[in-house]
């Protein structure tokens, strides 16, 4: 038991979490499906690393957006990104009861980034907060509450979509606490240091 609030994400080259465009009907947006296909052709290594990130996590930290373009049928189901671990959604609104699909995995949080933290951190009960999303993880790192950072790097360049840094107001110290190559991605995790 960590207690870790960690944002774990395929990410391009170039720096985008998903191609242009994205939505209901292109969750990860226009070409973004290629930054997951090392999920689908994984090795043993890969599948490990996967299965340790998943293990760990007692509570998912998500913004609005991941919610509405992914819960409900087509999209996760009666699950979050994580399957039934419960997901604590970032919002300015929540939706009505009665259009959550799952009400038994989201709590939807309207206060800020410091009390969706501490409301997944009460739900994860000491497990790990995986983070998903880019714009929780930049509220998250830009308030101090984040303490790593692993990107699986995908070798390909996307020339557009949802950047995983943006908005960040100033630069951040990250220290690299491992690294491992395999033939689709490179995995790369940090601990966030402070910022600078």
């Amino acid at each position: 038991m960590t207690d870790k609030v960690i944002s774990g994400m395929s990410m391009s080259l170039d720096g985008f979490i998903t191609g242009p465009d994205d939505s209901r009907a292109h969750p990860l947006g226009i070409g973004g499906d290629r930054l997951h296909q090392w999920v689908r052709d994984m090795d043993d290594a890969d599948a490990k690393v996967l299965a340790e990130m998943a293990d760990g996590v007692g509570a998912v930290l998500m913004g609005r957006h991941s919610y509405d373009i992914s819960e409900g049928e087509g999209g996760w189901g009666d699950g979050g990104p994580v399957g039934k671990v419960p997901c604590v959604v970032l919002t300015h609104r929540a939706p009505d009861p009665a259009d959550v699909v799952a009400p038994d995995v989201f709590t939807f949080v309207t206060d800020g980034i410091e009390s969706a933290v501490a409301r997944a951190k009460a739900i994860a009960d000491g497990r790990d907060i995986g983070v998903h999303g880019a714009a929780v993880a930049q509220q998250a790192l830009n308030a101090g509450l984040l303490d790593e950072v692993h990107i699986m790097l995908v070798p390909v360049l996307l020339g557009a979509g949802k950047r995983l840094f943006d908005h960040l107001g100033g630069p951040i110290e990250l220290r690299r606490l491992w690294s491992r190559e395999s033939p689709d991605i490179t995995h790369l995790r940090f601990e966030v240091l402070a910022k600078s």
